[in-house]
C-alpha cells in the first residue's frame, strides 16, 4: 500500500465523482489523506480562494500526488491506472478499452453533469425551478442514460459479472456512484435489471463498500 502521505484527496462524502476516485484508490490499495470540502456549507467551500488555488474549476475531487494537483475524476482514475497498474481498470485490448470508456463516459459526461449540485442550484436560483421541477429533471436525465446503458450491457456478450467481464473496470467505478445517486432520489430502478445485478456484485466487494458515502468520515 502506498503511504497516505504520498497522496491526498479533496472530496465530499456525497459527491459521486469523489466516490468514483475513492473506489479506484481502494481497488488499487492506495491510501490517500482525506481533505474535506463541503459543497453546501458556508456557501460552498469549493469556492474559497484556498481551494480555487488547488483547482480553478472549483470542483471536486482533486488528487494531490508528487506536488501535482489532478482534477476530473476520470483523469484521476486513468492516472492511477498508469502509476499503479494492478489491478487494471482498463483492458489491455484497444477495442475492449474503447467499450469500457464508452460506458464510463456515458455516465461521467452524459448523465452526471446534468444532475450535479451546481446545475440543480442554477435551476433553482436562476430559473426558479421548484423542488418538483428539479426532481423531474433528475429523473428524466438519469432514466434516459440508464435506459441506454441497460440496452448496451444486456445485449453484449462482453458483459459479465461486471460491466465488462468478471472484474471491476472504470465502467463499474462510474456506474456504482450513479446508481447511488438514483437511489438517493428514490428512482424506480426496476427497468434496469442488468444495472442492478452489476451494482449488487460491486457492492459485495470491500473496495466499493468502504467508498460508499455513508462510510466517509465527513458523512452527515
Amino acid at each position: 500500500m502506498s503511504a497516505a502521505s504520498d497522496f491526498a484527496l479533496y472530496g465530499y462524502f456525497r459527491s459521486s465523482a469523489a466516490f468514483r476516485v475513492r473506489i479506484a484508490l481502494n481497488l488499487k490499495n492506495v491510501g490517500a489523506d482525506p481533505r474535506f470540502v463541503h459543497l453546501v456549507r458556508d456557501g460552498g467551500q469549493q469556492h474559497r480562494d484556498a481551494y480555487k488555488a488547488v483547482n480553478p474549476q472549483e470542483l471536486i475531487p482533486t488528487l494531490l500526488h508528487d506536488s501535482r494537483a489532478i482534477g476530473q475524476s476520470v483523469a484521476i482514475i486513468e492516472y492511477l491506472d498508469e502509476i499503479v497498474p494492478q489491478p487494471p481498470l482498463l483492458p489491455r485490448n484497444a477495442p475492449e478499452r474503447a467499450r469500457v470508456r464508452q460506458i464510463a463516459l456515458a455516465i461521467a459526461c452524459d448523465i452526471h453533469p446534468l444532475n450535479n449540485l451546481r446545475v440543480l442550484q442554477y435551476l433553482h436560483h436562476a430559473i426558479g425551478a421548484d423542488d418538483k421541477a428539479r426532481a423531474d429533471w433528475q429523473y428524466h436525465w438519469i432514466a434516459t442514460g440508464f435506459s441506454a446503458l441497460e440496452a448496451m450491457l444486456a445485449r453484449n456478450a462482453e458483459t459479465g459479472c461486471f460491466c465488462h467481464g468478471d472484474a471491476p473496470t472504470l465502467a463499474d467505478v462510474c456506474l456504482i456512484p450513479q446508481m447511488a445517486n438514483a437511489r438517493r432520489i428514490q428512482m424506480d430502478l426496476s427497468p434496469y435489471p442488468t444495472l442492478q445485478r452489476i451494482e449488487k456484485a460491486a457492492l459485495s466487494l470491500p473496495a466499493f463498500i468502504a467508498a460508499r458515502p455513508e462510510n466517509q468520515p465527513d458523512a452527515e
